[in-house]
């Protein structure tokens, strides 16, 4: 039950002093398409047209303000004609915005825009209310030489500059884009399990060893010491760049793949010697004579 503190707070309210230009906040209880009503715990409503809810062309409140929702609002004039408060959210924004957004570049966080349009070098969204650019080298992890192809398309992105006084605000996805992408291979390589035989094509050839493209971006180094069995300069002696080659995983550590072609060498020598000597066995069972068993027996 409503105490009679809870009134006074009420009752207060109704009486405080509210001036154009103020920045006043409020609750949601009605949508439409042509205005958002708001209780303002006062003794008239406030009203937020349609065009005055945001800098967003395509802002639209259905689905966007529901009832419940607290709004901060400018009040732009004290009547509307019908008794009302009539109030402007974008006026509000444009204020309160900045340090909404300052705050997203001071803590690094990731959000979610929807590109509006194609510009010259790089594409628009908005974000909290404010046009936003976003460099055509930082939409993704690679530059976009189609920026058109890209409106419409939601994607994350961290804000790079905030700059209030020349209202400047750059967005960036492509550390988003690269660091999941580095997700997505570190979790391919911790299903990748030592001892596999892959097969690969030496992309690199460094003084310490080659690298090897195992597929779907991930690649591992066969050091100088894995490449063959016989001691080396430099892996140019054995390998080169395009060459398909047969490799064991050694171990994935610190998402790192180490591999050997050494040890698939040394496997095969160590099947041959076992061929070899199965061989010799069979041959020496076949050309035991009778004469030799018997020899070996012992006659009471």
């Amino acid at each position: 039950m409503e105490s009679m503190k809870d009134y006074e707070k009420e009752l207060e309210a109704s009486f405080r002093k509210i001036a154009e230009g103020d920045i006043i906040k409020g609750t949601v209880i009605d949508v439409n398409e042509e205005e958002v009503i708001l209780d303002l715990k006062y003794y008239t409503q406030g009203i937020i047209k349609a065009e005055n809810l945001s800098n967003d062309p395509d802002f639209l409140a259905a689905g966007r303000i529901a009832v419940g929702d607290e709004i901060e609002a400018t009040v732009i004039r004290m009547d509307d004609g019908e008794g009302n408060i009539e109030l402007s959210r974008k006026e509000a924004n444009d204020v309160l915005a900045w340090d909404r957004l300052q705050a997203l570049l001071e803590e690094g966080k990731t959000v979610k825009v929807r590109i509006k349009e194609s510009v010259p070098s790089g594409v628009v969204a908005y974000l909290e209310g404010i046009r936003a650019f976003i460099p055509a080298s930082q939409i993704t992890s690679d530059y976009v030489e189609d920026t058109d192809a890209w409106v419409g398309k939601e994607i994350e992105v961290k804000v790079i500059t905030v700059d209030r006084d020349k209202t400047k605000l750059v967005l960036s996805g492509k550390e988003v884009a690269r660091e999941k992408e580095a997700d997505e291979r570190n979790h391919r390589i911790s299903m990748m399990v030592p001892g596999t035989v892959m097969e690969g094509v030496v992309e690199r050839l460094m003084p310490y060893g080659a690298f090897i493209g195992l597929g779907n971006g991930i690649s591992g180094l066969v050091h100088i010491s894995q490449i063959c069995q016989k001691r080396i300069a430099t892996p140019q002696e054995v390998l080169k760049e395009g060459q398909k080659v047969k490799v064991k995983i050694l171990n994935t550590n610190d998402n790192k793949v180490s591999l050997s072609m050494k040890a698939l060498e040394e496997e095969m020598v160590d099947t041959e010697s076992a061929e070899e000597v199965e061989e010799y066995v069979s041959g020496e069972a076949v050309s035991t004579s009778l004469g030799d068993l018997l020899s070996k027996l012992k006659l009471r």
